[in-house]
Protein backbone atom coordinates (compact mmCIF):
# COMPACT_ATOMS: atom_id res chain seq x y z
CA UNK A 1 0.00 0.00 0.00
CA UNK A 2 1.40 3.35 -1.20
CA UNK A 3 0.27 7.35 -0.95
CA UNK A 4 1.85 9.42 -3.55
CA UNK A 5 2.14 12.98 -3.07
CA UNK A 6 3.37 15.28 -6.05
CA UNK A 7 5.80 18.39 -5.14
CA UNK A 8 5.22 21.37 -6.52
CA UNK A 9 7.68 24.03 -8.43
CA UNK A 10 8.87 26.37 -6.10
CA UNK A 11 8.21 23.75 -2.73
CA UNK A 12 11.38 22.46 -1.58
CA UNK A 13 10.73 18.59 0.75
CA UNK A 14 13.31 17.27 2.81
CA UNK A 15 12.73 14.12 4.29
CA UNK A 16 15.37 12.65 7.42
CA UNK A 17 13.48 9.23 8.38
CA UNK A 18 9.97 10.54 9.75
CA UNK A 19 10.62 13.74 9.48
CA UNK A 20 9.51 16.31 6.76
CA UNK A 21 10.48 19.69 6.61
CA UNK A 22 8.24 21.76 3.59
CA UNK A 23 9.82 24.85 2.19
CA UNK A 24 8.35 27.48 0.02
CA UNK A 25 7.60 30.73 -1.08
CA UNK A 26 5.44 31.37 2.36
CA UNK A 27 7.68 30.06 4.76
CA UNK A 28 8.73 26.72 6.47
CA UNK A 29 7.02 24.01 8.17
CA UNK A 30 8.13 20.94 10.33
CA UNK A 31 6.50 17.89 10.92
CA UNK A 32 7.87 14.64 12.70
CA UNK A 33 5.41 11.71 12.12
CA UNK A 34 7.19 8.93 13.78
CA UNK A 35 4.80 6.62 16.11
CA UNK A 36 6.13 4.20 18.17
CA UNK A 37 3.16 1.63 17.18
CA UNK A 38 4.15 2.63 13.23
CA UNK A 39 7.79 2.70 13.28
CA UNK A 40 8.79 -0.89 11.37
CA UNK A 41 5.64 -0.82 9.37
CA UNK A 42 5.67 2.90 7.59
CA UNK A 43 8.13 4.69 5.46
CA UNK A 44 8.57 8.03 3.74
CA UNK A 45 10.48 8.70 0.88
CA UNK A 46 11.34 11.25 -1.52
CA UNK A 47 11.77 10.38 -5.47
CA UNK A 48 11.95 12.41 -8.26
CA UNK A 49 9.25 15.07 -7.76
CA UNK A 50 7.14 13.21 -5.21
CA UNK A 51 6.74 12.00 -1.77
CA UNK A 52 5.81 8.19 -1.25
CA UNK A 53 4.12 6.79 1.82
CA UNK A 54 3.97 3.38 1.78
CA UNK A 55 3.64 0.32 4.33
CA UNK A 56 4.44 -3.48 4.12
CA UNK A 57 1.20 -4.17 5.91
CA UNK A 58 -2.33 -3.93 4.85
CA UNK A 59 -4.01 -3.71 8.17
CA UNK A 60 -6.58 -1.19 8.20
CA UNK A 61 -5.32 0.81 11.06
CA UNK A 62 -1.76 1.09 8.93
CA UNK A 63 -3.57 2.00 5.73
CA UNK A 64 -5.49 4.56 7.36
CA UNK A 65 -2.11 5.99 9.08
CA UNK A 66 -0.35 6.31 5.59
CA UNK A 67 -2.91 8.06 4.29
CA UNK A 68 -3.27 10.22 6.86
CA UNK A 69 0.34 11.25 6.75
CA UNK A 70 -0.23 11.60 3.18
CA UNK A 71 -3.07 13.93 4.10
CA UNK A 72 -0.95 16.00 6.35
CA UNK A 73 1.61 16.59 3.64
CA UNK A 74 -0.36 17.51 1.19
CA UNK A 75 -1.73 20.61 4.04
CA UNK A 76 1.69 21.26 4.74
CA UNK A 77 2.81 21.93 0.97
CA UNK A 78 -0.65 23.80 0.55
CA UNK A 79 0.13 25.70 3.45
CA UNK A 80 3.57 26.99 1.92
CA UNK A 81 2.23 27.96 -1.30
CA UNK A 82 -1.09 29.29 -0.88
CA UNK A 83 -1.27 29.75 3.05
CA UNK A 84 -4.69 29.34 4.93
CA UNK A 85 -7.43 31.74 5.83
CA UNK A 86 -10.75 31.71 7.44
CA UNK A 87 -13.11 34.77 8.51
CA UNK A 88 -15.43 34.76 11.20
CA UNK A 89 -18.05 37.07 12.09
CA UNK A 90 -18.92 38.93 15.33
CA UNK A 91 -22.34 38.53 15.96
CA UNK A 92 -24.03 40.41 19.05
CA UNK A 93 -27.87 41.60 19.45
CA UNK A 94 -28.07 42.64 22.86
CA UNK A 95 -24.48 44.54 23.95
CA UNK A 96 -22.17 45.85 21.54
CA UNK A 97 -18.73 44.06 22.34
CA UNK A 98 -15.01 45.27 21.17
CA UNK A 99 -12.41 42.54 20.11
CA UNK A 100 -8.78 43.73 20.13
CA UNK A 101 -5.28 41.67 19.47
CA UNK A 102 -2.78 41.98 22.36
CA UNK A 103 0.47 39.83 21.71
CA UNK A 104 -0.47 36.24 21.68
CA UNK A 105 -4.60 36.65 22.65
CA UNK A 106 -7.44 37.78 21.23
CA UNK A 107 -9.37 40.03 23.71
CA UNK A 108 -13.55 39.94 23.68
CA UNK A 109 -15.05 43.14 25.94
CA UNK A 110 -18.42 43.61 27.01
CA UNK A 111 -19.86 40.04 25.70
CA UNK A 112 -23.32 40.34 26.72
CA UNK A 113 -22.77 42.72 29.01
CA UNK A 114 -20.11 40.89 30.85
CA UNK A 115 -17.62 42.93 32.84
CA UNK A 116 -14.97 40.97 32.54
CA UNK A 117 -13.20 40.21 29.59
CA UNK A 118 -13.25 37.42 27.64
CA UNK A 119 -9.54 35.68 26.09
CA UNK A 120 -9.17 33.56 23.41
CA UNK A 121 -5.70 32.28 22.31
CA UNK A 122 -3.77 32.59 19.20
CA UNK A 123 -1.80 29.21 18.53
CA UNK A 124 1.44 29.46 16.56
CA UNK A 125 2.47 31.37 14.27
CA UNK A 126 -1.02 32.21 13.06
CA UNK A 127 -1.91 36.51 12.41
CA UNK A 128 -5.19 37.90 13.56
CA UNK A 129 -6.73 40.81 11.89
CA UNK A 130 -9.79 42.58 13.48
CA UNK A 131 -11.68 44.62 11.02
CA UNK A 132 -15.03 45.99 12.70
CA UNK A 133 -17.20 43.12 12.73
CA UNK A 134 -14.66 40.68 10.77
CA UNK A 135 -12.12 38.85 11.94
CA UNK A 136 -9.13 37.24 9.78
CA UNK A 137 -7.46 34.81 10.82
CA UNK A 138 -4.44 33.98 8.57
CA UNK A 139 -1.15 31.42 8.52
CA UNK A 140 0.77 28.27 6.81
CA UNK A 141 0.35 25.84 9.25
CA UNK A 142 -3.87 24.31 8.97
CA UNK A 143 -3.73 22.98 12.24
CA UNK A 144 -2.80 26.38 13.97
CA UNK A 145 -5.19 28.47 11.96
CA UNK A 146 -7.86 26.00 12.59
CA UNK A 147 -7.50 25.90 16.50
CA UNK A 148 -6.91 30.15 16.84
CA UNK A 149 -10.25 30.06 15.03
CA UNK A 150 -11.92 27.61 17.07
CA UNK A 151 -10.68 28.79 20.04
CA UNK A 152 -12.27 32.54 19.17
CA UNK A 153 -15.39 30.95 18.40
CA UNK A 154 -15.31 28.49 21.85
CA UNK A 155 -14.45 32.26 24.00
CA UNK A 156 -18.04 33.39 23.00
CA UNK A 157 -19.64 30.34 23.90
CA UNK A 158 -23.05 30.77 25.52
CA UNK A 159 -24.10 28.45 28.44
CA UNK A 160 -27.18 29.26 30.57
CA UNK A 161 -29.42 30.80 28.08
CA UNK A 162 -31.93 30.13 25.37
CA UNK A 163 -29.59 29.87 22.00
CA UNK A 164 -32.33 30.94 19.92
CA UNK A 165 -32.63 34.12 21.73
CA UNK A 166 -29.34 34.95 22.69
CA UNK A 167 -27.28 34.65 19.39
CA UNK A 168 -24.31 36.77 20.21
CA UNK A 169 -21.22 35.36 19.18
CA UNK A 170 -18.03 34.60 16.94
CA UNK A 171 -18.55 32.12 14.06
CA UNK A 172 -16.61 30.88 11.14
CA UNK A 173 -17.80 31.95 7.73
CA UNK A 174 -15.91 30.67 5.26
CA UNK A 175 -11.97 28.78 5.42
CA UNK A 176 -9.78 30.09 2.25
Amino acid sequence: MEKRVKIPEGVEVSVNGFEVCVKGEKGELKRNFYSQLFKDVITIEKKDNEIIVKSTSERRKVKAMVGTIAAHIRNMIKGVTQGYRYKLKAVYVHFPMTIEVKGKEVIIKNFLGERTPRVAKIVGDVSVKVEGQEIIVEGINKEEVGQTAANLEQATCVKHLDRRVFQDGIYLVSKE
